[in-house]
């Protein structure tokens, strides 16, 4: 027993260090944390060095880092703004949902999979992370244009459209069929589970913080760390409500994470349990979950499944720039501008993969996929910042980079 906490500790030890190191390199040229993550675990994992593997121990604690890391997204997310972005915005992130996840469905059924399979390649397709565009638009020095306001705009309104279309298909492959019944009971207990959401965010949430704060000011025993506790708690109740509901645990800690956003905490109490949610997260529970996803993806792909790796990752790129680039045309950002916008929205990241772990895990796709769609996801982010770089430039070089304060065409 013994014995096997001590290995259970090490091998702890030893993921938290490959994925320290590695994250800090990728983050040295660039690209999101997440990428030397997973590629730690690729290195030192099964598919290659077999240095490392997987546990009950890590198991858990992805399980867990998945769960935190969602919160912390949904912490990120404005509703306020959320329901005060422009048309272009909501018109461009309709587009980059659509058109990939028609083109994914689409590719899935030419593939001969299930359903279920289909509509998740569809999803992987669509997805987005609001994260990895915030990074390299800022290291970029584009977060004051026009380009960059609307980019990040359309992947917000993605990142929650595409989530919501998660707890359906979710629903759908948990349930396994299309009978009348069956899709009347998936629509009412999703239903029901955003009833309670919304009741429990914008009736209790406010109240409770209300109530903290005032035992705060009386008594002084209620701390940060109370605080923290208590969104925890709030955290934890969404994401049984979700699972009662049929639906995955994340789409009840993306929905808490909102609603805690939202509860007009004082800024000192929301300050510190939004620091302590992004260490816990970031620093500790999620690096555990990118390198575990690493130890799963086999190299088998490329030489058993290599022309549908080409042709999905293909499908992915192309069908992101296409539904931005198209649904922009109506909006007043001119073509090229649309076209920039498209290459930013590529950048998967994180979303795709934990769609593509919960449906690995649900065994609706089965390792080969999963493999394929973790590629997707680190080749098409692999590419914004060089596509965005190129795009900004063509931008500039047509005078056609504006700036949202001056409203002007960046000068040379």
């Amino acid at each position: 027993m013994v014995e096997a906490v001590g290995i259970d500790i090490l091998s702890l030890l030893l993921v938290l260090s490959v994925a320290w190191v590695f994250g800090a390199v990728a983050e040295r040229f660039g690209y999101p944390t997440m990428m030397g993550e997973l590629f730690a675990g690729i290195a030192f994992g099964p598919a290659l060095l077999g240095l490392l593997r997987p546990s009950e121990l890590l198991t858990v604690l992805s399980e867990l880092g998945v769960f935190l890391l969602m919160v912390y997204v949904g912490m990120e997310v404005d509703l306020r703004e959320l329901f005060e972005l422009g048309p272009q915005s909501l018109l461009i992130a309709f587009g980059a949902f659509v058109i990939p996840f028609g083109l994914g469905y689409a590719a899935g059924v030419w593939l001969g999979v299930s359903v279920g399979a289909a509509l998740f390649l569809g999803l992987a397709m669509a997805a987005t992370s609001l994260a990895t565009k915030s990074r390299i638009l800022a290291d970029l020095e584009l977060l004051d244009t026009r380009i960059a306001n609307v980019l990040l705009g359309g992947a917000l309104a993605s990142d929650v459209g595409v989530l919501i279309a998660f707890a359906g298909v979710d629903s759908y492959v948990t349930a396994g069929a299309l009978e009348p019944s069956e899709i009347g009971v998936i629509l009412l207990q999703a239903a029901g589970f955003f009833a309670a959401t919304l009741l429990i965010g914008y009736r209790f949430l406010p109240y409770a913080w209300r109530s903290i704060e005032r035992q705060r000011e009386r008594y002084g025993f209620v701390d940060r760390t109370t605080a923290f506790t208590f969104a925890l708690l709030v955290s934890l109740l969404f994401a049984q409500l979700a699972t009662l509901a049929d639906l995955h645990m994340i789409i009840g800690g993306f929905m808490a994470g909102m609603f805690l956003r939202q509860a007009d905490v004082e800024p000192g109490l929301y300050e510190h349990m939004h620091t302590v949610m992004y260490d816990l997260a970031m620093g500790l529970f999620a690096p555990i979950f990118f390198v575990t996803v690493g130890f799963q993806i086999t190299f088998d792909v490329f030489a058993d499944s290599l022309a549908v790796l080409a042709a999905l990752v293909a499908i992915a790129f192309l069908g992101k720039i296409v539904g931005s680039w198209l649904f922009s045309l109506p909006t007043s950002l001119t073509s090229r501008e649309g076209l920039v916008v498209g290459f930013g929205m590529n950048g998967r990241g994180t979303v795709e993969i934990i769609i593509a772990e919960v449906a690995f895990q649900a065994g609706v796709i089965d390792q080969s996929m999963f493999s394929i769609l973790v590629f997707i996801a680190v080749f098409t982010t692999a590419l914004v910042p060089v596509t965005v770089t190129w795009g900004v430039r063509l931008l500039e070089s047509r005078d056609e980079l504006v700036y949202v304060d001056s409203a002007t065409p960046a000068e040379d």
